[in-house]
């Protein structure tokens, strides 16, 4: 089994990235390899579909130019496949003084990275989403919802109809290389020999690098995004996707009220520390993942710099009524009953030596292989806009 390139990891990204390569050369010859039965079945499949505006993003980072390359190829990438989408909007709802001075900030943000916006008053919020209250908020109208796993799919059809080669159920197992090549062994017995391997396996993209020989100097945490889907007698609640003003001294964004594609509407996600890379139940243990966790100095300086904000997320995860009161701010209709089947996606967040959280992009090269350590949210957003920055890579590299 001869390839020009061998992709790891059949999420978004990893399936972008073959698309991309057959794209600027339909004759490629390409494998794609996912360990699942399927395609996109961890973060990709377990986000909260939402197409980001980007708004978030430092002006002129690479982060705010890819998402709003990757939001716009997403709406066109579905209009072609007529893949259900809504453009929505989102709302930024200020609930205090000091976020309101937040908001401010944000909307200079918006600003320099052209991102339309809207001021809403606290009245006007009430016209508008009668259920949420607040000071004030900004209205980003180009934020949408969309299921991501329909554009894995539909990348995989796209795929196999240009003659691409897929392998689900098949998982990695030796990784070696040469002035030639790549040589890959599965558990399925094969032996796979490609020009040029890229790796996009999320969860286990660290332990993907070491099996090829490469020396990553992270480690992947998992941290558990818990979230909540209310009754169908509220799933029209909202008409926006309604998200608190971020604290930009905590790395992740906050509990939200999401309005999914089915209809759905969930309340979250928390983000709290996960004992099992690919646990999706609460509880879920995996003592290779926990063992390997605490060995990794580290995450014991992650652990102290973060550790008021971890105790409160554990806290909240253990006792609804608080989680609850997170989501009260801006909706105080909400009550405890209405804090249904729950569900969780679980983040691969990428942790330097010193303990650092890596919010960037996070390569690991060697002259036949490329491997995609971290990619960071919203990377299914802005899935096809990276996976032309991988291939661009390549070739360069190529050269």
């Amino acid at each position: 089994m001869t390839f020009q390139y061998c992709i790891v990891g059949g999420g978004i990204v990893g399936l972008a990235t073959a698309s991309d390569i057959l794209a600027r050369d339909p004759a490629a010859r390409i494998l794609v390899i996912e360990k699942e039965a399927g395609f996109g079945e961890h973060q990709t499949g377990h986000n909260s579909g939402v197409i980001h505006a980007g708004i978030y993003y430092a002006p002129g980072s690479l982060k705010a130019k890819l998402c709003r390359e990757g939001a716009e190829a997403t709406k066109a990438f579905a209009r072609a496949k007529k893949i259900p989408f809504e453009v929505c909007g989102k709302l930024l709802v200020a609930t205090s003084p000091v976020e309101v001075e937040r908001m401010e900030a944000l909307k200079g943000r918006a600003t320099e990275n052209g991102i339309g916006f809207e001021e809403v008053s606290a009245a006007r919020l009430r016209e508008i989403e009668p259920n949420i209250a607040g000071l004030g908020a900004l209205l980003v109208p180009s934020t949408g919802i969309i299921n991501y796993k329909l554009i894995c799919d539909a990348l995989a059809e796209g795929l196999k109809a240009k003659g691409a080669k897929l392998m689900t159920g098949t998982r990695v197992k030796g990784i070696s290389e040469d002035d030639t090549g790549v040589v890959v062994t599965t558990d399925r017995g094969e032996t796979i020999h490609a020009e040029q391997l890229v790796a996009c396996a999320g969860l286990q993209s660290d332990r993907l690098a070491r099996l090829a020989g490469l020396n990553p100097t992270h480690q992947i945490v998992p941290f558990r995004g818990e979230y909540y889907t209310l009754p169908d007698a509220k799933s029209t609640i909202v008409k926006h996707l309604i998200y608190p003003i971020p604290d930009p001294d905590l790395p992740f964004l906050g509990i939200h009220l999401t309005r999914m594609i089915d209809g759905r509407v969930t309340v979250g996600p928390n983000a709290v520390l996960g004992f099992h890379r690919e646990g999706y139940k609460k509880g879920s243990v995996n003592l290779r993942d926990i063992a390997q966790m605490l060995a990794f100095g580290g995450f014991w300086k992650m652990a102290r710099k973060n550790l008021t904000s971890g105790i409160d997320e554990f806290r909240n995860s253990i006792f609804r009524s608080g989680y609850l009161e997170q989501c009260r701010k801006y909706c105080p209709s909400l009550e405890l009953s209405d804090l249904g089947q729950p569900g969780a996606g679980i983040r691969a967040q990428a942790v330097l030596a010193d303990g650092t959280l890596v919010h960037d992009f996070l390569f690991l090269d060697s002259r036949r292989q490329l491997h995609v350590c971290n990619a960071p949210s919203p990377a299914a957003t802005s899935a096809m806009p990276i996976a032309k920055m991988i291939v661009d890579r390549i070739e360069e590299r190529s050269q």
